[in-house]
């Protein structure tokens, strides 16, 4: 509920802010200030609201995997043959601690869960999921997609900014 008031309070100018921010997080406050129509001091200080509130929640560098080797990513459907708290938690635990696992995902439908994994090559798949994955005492079945290609990519939220 919380949230959802804070949500409410943004207004246009706070709006317009996030989403330059997210097309381009590297923008100056004197650009971002310029582009919104507002002195940089006001504009410094929506930003820092923005940020305490928990809206803007970090900046990162949009790094070209396939310049670190990373050849092969893949999805992997994974099933869990209990859901009891202990089972669901090592598993969390489990998963937390393997690098190659950039993303986990609980979802419904035929799966519980949905990791994104990055790995080096196809051995070192084959490695990852052998030594670390297969492990899991917790995963009762697994199923993998290779990604081939990404057919789109956007760092923008779906929202309606209003303008």
């Amino acid at each position: 509920m919380y949230e959802y008031f804070e949500l409410m309070n943004l207004d246009k100018t706070d709006l317009r802010i996030l989403k330059i921010l997210q097309q381009n997080g590297r923008i100056t406050n004197l650009e971002l200030s310029q582009t919104i129509g507002l002195s940089p001091a006001p504009t410094l200080e929506r930003v820092k609201k923005l940020e305490r509130g928990g809206v803007i929640k970090s900046y990162h560098a949009k790094v070209d995997e396939s310049k670190l080797g990373i050849g092969i990513k893949a999805l992997m459907l994974i099933t869990l043959p209990r859901h009891t708290e202990g089972v669901v938690d090592k598993f969390k635990k489990q998963i937390a601690e393997i690098a190659e696992i950039t993303d986990c995902y609980k979802v419904t439908g035929n799966a519980d869960y949905i990791l994104h994994v990055m790995v080096s090559d196809i051995n070192a798949f084959e490695e990852l999921v052998a030594r670390k994955i297969a492990t899991i005492e917790e995963i009762s079945h697994m199923q993998t997609m290779v990604i081939l290609s990404k057919a789109k990519e956007s760092n923008l939220i779906p929202y309606n900014y209003g303008f």
